[in-house]
């Protein structure tokens, strides 16, 4: 097997443990707080980090450090609204599809931010991701607007505002130092946010340990660094293209996991956000100077 064979494959294992992420989440939140969840996660995480980037603070000033936490405040706001949504929906996979959008999203909103106009792909993809999420909305025939699909798609465009920022910082702060930091940022939010709204059990059971365990080191840490490894061997074009996969996997788990039902109009639903997805991240690749 090639190298970049085998760094295909390992981003193609890191969606799929991103997907595991969503089950494993879902499980956890049985017994813990939501929030508290996402704070002792991501701190835990973090944590695990920082023996390789401790280093790294003696080369960054602190106006670098208070961009990176400001950056991370983005992040903890993404992924607080995006666990709230998880707590309140049943459907995981319709979820996934609609959290997949901030890619789509992010264009949108650079715009205003960057004065960065959208280019033509984009332009020609979101009328099949508005399609897709009109589809999601119906159920029976009639329109169903859920809760849930409200909080996800806030989730996916406080990520969407996140990327911009994290792209910009990204440039000049180490990536391992800015990941560390944005995630302890995202944990001690969600340990605050918990203190102030939630009521923590007094006892949890040993199995919701194990779902927490899994989320931290299968879904948060071995996922980064498989997907870390696998996008030093490959291009960038090429993992966004199999990163469009989370979704994708995120539905057969849930309906393997949940028996969460899909019916037809969900399935060309997410079909469609698909299609706007890929023709987006991958057509430029492959029509070269087609949409310049």
């Amino acid at each position: 097997m090639t190298q970049h064979r085998r760094a295909d494959l390992l981003i193609v294992c890191a969606t799929l443990l991103a997907s595991a992420g969503w089950i494993f989440s879902k499980q956890t939140i049985q017994g813990l707080p939501p929030f508290g969840f996402i704070g002792l996660r991501f701190v835990l995480a973090s944590l695990l980090i920082l023996p390789f980037c401790y280093r790294l603070f003696k080369q960054v000033s602190l106006k670098d450090i208070a961009q990176s936490s400001l950056v991370g405040m983005l992040l903890g706001a993404a992924l607080l609204t995006w666990i709230y949504a998880i707590s309140v929906s049943d459907t995981l996979g319709e979820g996934a599809f609609i959290m997949s959008l901030s890619m789509l999203l992010v264009p949108l909103v650079a715009w205003p931010l960057f004065k960065q106009k959208p280019n033509r792909p984009f332009w020609i993809s979101l009328p099949f991701a508005i399609v897709g999420l009109v589809l999601l909305s119906l159920s029976g025939g009639g329109w169903h607007q859920s809760v849930s699909q409200v909080w996800f798609l806030l989730a996916a465009a406080l990520l969407a505002l996140q990327f911009n920022f994290n792209s910009r910082y990204a440039q000049r702060i180490p990536t391992l130092l800015l990941t560390c930091v944005q995630l302890f940022v995202t944990g001690v939010m969600g340990l605050i946010a918990s203190l102030m709204f939630e009521q923590w059990p007094q006892t949890v059971d040993l199995e919701i340990w194990g779902w927490f365990a899994s989320s931290v080191l299968i879904a948060t840490s071995i996922r980064y660094v498989l997907q870390t490894a696998g996008q030093k061997h490959t291009s960038v074009a090429n993992a966004a293209i199999i990163m469009v996969l989370e979704p994708v996997w995120t539905v057969f788990l849930s309906i393997l996991w949940y028996g969460e039902k899909m019916p037809a109009e969900k399935i060309i639903g997410c079909s469609l956000i698909l299609f706007a997805l890929l023709l987006y991240r991958g057509w430029y690749t492959i029509t070269g100077k087609l949409f310049k």
